[in-house]
């Protein structure tokens, strides 16, 4: 009897043969089309070239550097034997300018490189770096630049510096600055706030004017600083006076690393001393 005759549904029968699909236990069959997502239904993805690849790396390093040397860090050495004890001739130093952002001014205390304002570097020390590479890498910033001086900042808007009391101290707003810790004990030099090759002459600067500051090297004998370009009382020259000033958007950061060479590496600080300076008054 067949399925028929009992009143049941016809089933289905499978030809004999080859099959054109095949159970979802065994995925698709060859003529079924690729399931979405699926690898075969993925475009095919094209790949950069080797030197392609290379060549956009640079590009991207070349544009952080650029972005980092603006807004944040810059390298820079050391032209002369100013910055003594603590910063030698041809040393590699960073500056960082986050600290100077949104209107903040530089500080007693604070070691800064700054542009030259004029004069106050001679032709080799503003020469800078010599070479194709050295000068393409010193424009974004990898390499040290020239034009530039480091001092330490001593007198900002509206100090009275003075040379000096009965301990050859500096006095800033009449508090005398203890500074064994950065400036160089030198035999030659008997004060703390000598003009080069003149430790015996008393002087007073300022009040600082408005967004200016008073610098001084630590190798008191030996720098080209603010009190080299004073108008010296009573001398026939024609010294401009407030030429000993530097202006602040002419400092480009802070020293905060001594990076180079790797022995003498070490963080920079701003004295305790500066700490006790009393406020001076308001700039001019």
């Amino acid at each position: 009897m067949t399925s028929h005759d009992r009143g049941l549904p016809p089933t289905d029968t499978q030809p004999e043969g080859p099959r054109s699909s095949s159970s979802p236990e065994d995925g698709p069959g060859w003529g079924a089309d690729p399931a979405p997502g699926s690898a075969a239904d993925k475009p095919k993805e094209h790949h950069l070239a080797l030197w392609a690849e290379a060549l956009l790396l640079l590009a991207v390093a070349l544009v952080l550097a650029v972005a980092i040397k603006a807004l944040f860090l810059q390298a820079f050495y050391i032209p002369s034997e100013s910055m003594e004890p603590g910063l030698v001739k041809d040393d590699r130093i960073l500056v960082q300018k986050v600290s100077y952002w949104g209107g903040g001014e530089p500080q007693r205390g604070d070691v800064v490189v700054f542009k030259d304002p004029g004069g106050w570097l001679n032709a080799a020390e503003s020469a800078g770096p010599t070479g194709t590479i050295p000068k393409a890498m010193a424009k974004i910033g990898l390499y040290p630049s020239g034009g530039h001086l480091v001092k330490r900042v001593i007198g900002v808007a509206g100090d009275v510096i003075e040379c000096c009391d009965d301990q050859g101290r500096i006095l800033v707003n009449g508090q005398p600055l203890d500074e064994d810790s950065y400036v160089k004990d030198d035999p030659d030099t008997q004060c703390n706030g000598p003009m080069v090759d003149q430790c015996t002459t008393d002087w007073k600067a300022g009040p600082v004017p408005e967004g200016h500051v008073f610098v001084m090297g630590d190798n008191r004998g030996h720098s080209a600083d603010s009190t080299v370009h004073m108008c010296r009382p009573k001398a026939e020259t024609d010294c401009v006076p407030g030429q000993e000033f530097v202006a602040d958007d002419l400092v480009v950061g802070r020293v905060f690393v001594l990076l180079w060479p790797r022995e003498r590496f070490d963080w920079l600080s701003r004295p305790a001393t500066f700490e006790d300076v009393p406020d001076g008054s308001s700039g001019s």
